[in-house]
This record gives structure tokens, sequence and C-alpha cells, in this order.
């Protein structure tokens, strides 16, 4: 079977190598527990999911895509790596959630769902990819008009390599090593024209702020800095 074009197999690999981390919250995907509801707070704060079709781009093993759920969204989860899949699907079992997780990319969901959905959710995910502004547009392409996208990502700054890729990954040691690529990652004026391009207007950004003393996350509203989220809303 071919591999459809926007995936990156080496990215998938390594997702799939740490896919039973997912739900350890003391374990190397730990930091995604602490920081979850600090992002699916500025979610909240932009769009109602309660009652509203969702899709969580890039799922991974369902950290947000369980809060979503549990707020009352009727969600859809897609992810490229079966391993991760299925660490999801088997903890929203344990849970007695009712999502849908899909082996799907989004360009395959919009082929077959555009204009469906309320809330489009696609976090740390773009930086994963080898052409993220056809991601961008493909998320554009599954909302209704008037309906919400969040994005979060990485910055590509000095101060983003320092921080996330060095410290993160290698001193401190709160995300496997390899999860970053400095090249990959995204500036927000980037992320802007693209979302602009797909016919996506900026509400607003927020960073999320580390504090390497005692390992917490604030949110900085208007920051850009490393750890940065984004909303948009489709033009009718």
């Amino acid at each position: 079977m071919n591999q459809p074009s926007n995936v990156d197999r080496q990215e998938i690999d390594k997702f799939n190598r740490v896919a039973n981390l997912w739900w350890d919250p003391t374990g190397k995907m730990g930091m995604l527990h602490v920081i979850n509801p600090l992002r699916s707070q500025f979610v909240f704060d932009h769009a109602d999911v309660n009652g509203a079709r969702v899709v969580d781009v890039g799922c991974g093993g369902g950290i947000l895509t369980e809060t979503l759920a549990k707020a009352g969204a009727n969600v859809v989860g897609i992810d490229q790596s079966d391993l991760t899949l299925e660490v999801a699907r088997q903890h929203a079992r344990q849970g007695g959630l009712d999502i849908d997780y899909r082996l799907q990319t989004v360009e395959e969901l919009v082929a077959l769902e555009a204009g469906s959905y309320d809330v489009v959710t696609c976090l740390e995910m773009l930086e994963h990819v080898p052409d993220p502004a056809a991601v961008i547009d493909a998320c554009a392409r599954l909302l209704k008009p008037g309906g919400h996208v969040v994005f979060s990502t990485i910055n590509r700054t000095f101060k983003a390599w320092l921080f996330a890729i060095v410290g993160g990954e290698y001193v401190m040691r709160i995300l496997p090593r390899g999860t970053h690529e400095y090249a990959k990652l995204i500036r927000p004026d980037e992320m802007r024209r693209w979302a602009g391009a797909s016919g996506l207007a900026f509400l607003r950004s927020a960073s999320l702020m580390f504090n390497p003393l005692n390992k917490s996350f604030r949110v900085a509203p208007g920051r850009e800095d490393v750890n940065y989220m984004a909303s948009f809303v489709k033009r009718a």
C-alpha cells in the first residue's frame, strides 16, 4: 500500500516506539498531561465544544481527545501511528468514552467529510509532517463556515532550539530525544500566512511559558514564544 504523500514514516516510527508511554503521567510523555488543562482551556475559550462535531488531528494517545469528549464533543481522533491509536482506543474504552479513532490523514478525511466539523484541533502535529501548509489547508476545508480551529506548535527560533530541543529533550529529558527537528519548526508568521491563504481569519495567540525551577507552565496571552497556540475562524 502506498504511503500517504504528507506523512513522514520516520516521524511515525518515533511515535510507534513510545506508544505505550502516552498515559503514564510520570513518564516521558508526562509533560503532555501537565499542559493539557492549559491547552484544552485555550480551545474552550475560543469554541463551544459541547454537542459540537470536533476532530482532533494528530491525536496521539488521546490526551486532548478525551478531554474534548468529556466536555460533550462528538469527537473523531485521527493519527498515523497505529500502535498509538490502539493505546488511545483501549484507554477510551476503560473510561467508558465513545471516541471515533481512525488511522487516517487529515487530507484523507477532508476528501470524505469536507465542511462538516464545527471545531478542529491540531496540536503539536504540524512540525512532524513534510508539508504543514497542506495540513492547515485541510483543517480549514474540514470546517463549516464560522467554525474554529486551534493549532499549537514550536517556534523556529534560537530560543526554541535551546529550550525545547536541547533543554527539553537532552538536559531535563521531559520529552523523548529526537522528538523535534529544528528545521521543521514553524514561525507564527508562516502559520498565519498559510492559514490566511486557506480562508482562515486569525483570532489570537498565546504561549505556554515554562518555569524550569518547578517544572510548571503558565499561559501568556498574546505571546508567540517557544511553544505557542493560535486560534482561527473560517470565513463565511
